[in-house]
Formats: C-alpha cells, structure tokens, sequence
C-alpha cells in the first residue's frame, strides 16, 4: 500500500429491495463527515489488508459480517484510498447492532439520488455524505442486476 496515503476499508451493503445500508455519523464537528450518512467501515490497522479491515470494522461497527465481501473497486483522492467491498444484506436492521453512528438505516435509490435521507433517531432528514453518494450511484448504475439475486 502507498506510503502516506490513509487507508480505509468501507463496505456497500444492499438487501434484495435495493436498499441500502447507511450509517449517520455523529454530528461532531471535528470527525469526517459529521452528520451524514456515510458506509460502515474504517480505518486499516498497521499490516491489515483491506478485506479483512473491513470484515473487522463491520463486526465492530454493527455485529455483523456478511458471509462473502467481493471488492467494488478502490478509490484515491491522494489523500485517502478508500478500498470499496460490497454484499447482500441477509439481515434486517433489528438483527444489527449499532455501536459507533447516530443512526443508520435502508436507503433507497431514490433518497440517494435526492442526496438526503430521513433519521427518525436523529429527528430529521440529513445528506449523505457526497463521496459515498458518488460511489453508490456508479455501484447502482453498474451492478443493478445485483439486487434480487439472493
């Protein structure tokens, strides 16, 4: 991996309804993208390669792992690499634990479009983050056969 660059593992997961998993960052100012919604994932661990990093964020994050990850693609600003992973959601939200987040929840190909979704948790609509947003609507524009498929 590139020296310098600040590796991150994030993961697109999507339920047969075309639904998207979504986290709402906390609205902290002085975190990435405070009050938005963005993926589930992190930070790389010194060594870590990114299928596991994600595996492992995943599983701190909401408790849960999909069985099988397969990379989207990875995207660098020359700042970050943001090394996209992607699964069917085999769970409803009821089976998933948040444990870092405001909220999260299923948004739909329309909310993403829009570029804000509703959080009954954090009492109104919020954006996604622009970067996710971009990211998820290349993935929906290439893979919409996915959805469906489980």
């Amino acid at each position: 991996m590139s020296e310098g660059l600040i590796h991150v593992a994030l993961a697109i997961l999507y339920n047969k309804n075309g639904q998207f998993l979504m986290q709402l960052r906390d609205n902290i100012p002085t975190i990435v993208h405070p009050g938005k919604w963005s993926f589930f994932g992190g930070h790389l661990e010194p060594g870590e390669v990114p299928a596991e990093g994600v595996k492992r964020e995943l599983l701190e994050e909401i408790g849960y792992t999909p069985a099988e990850l397969r990379e989207f693609r990875c995207y660098s600003d020359g700042k970050v690499a943001r090394h996209i992973f992607y699964a069917p959601l085999n769970r409803g939200l009821d089976e998933l634990q948040l444990n870092e987040g405001w909220d999260m929840g299923l948004i739909t190909t329309q909310e993403i479009e829009k570029g804000e979704a509703f959080s009954e948790k954090a009492g109104g609509v919020w954006p996604l983050s622009d970067v996710y947003r971009s990211i998820l609507l290349e993935f929906i524009s290439q893979n919409s056969g996915l959805f469906g498929d489980f």
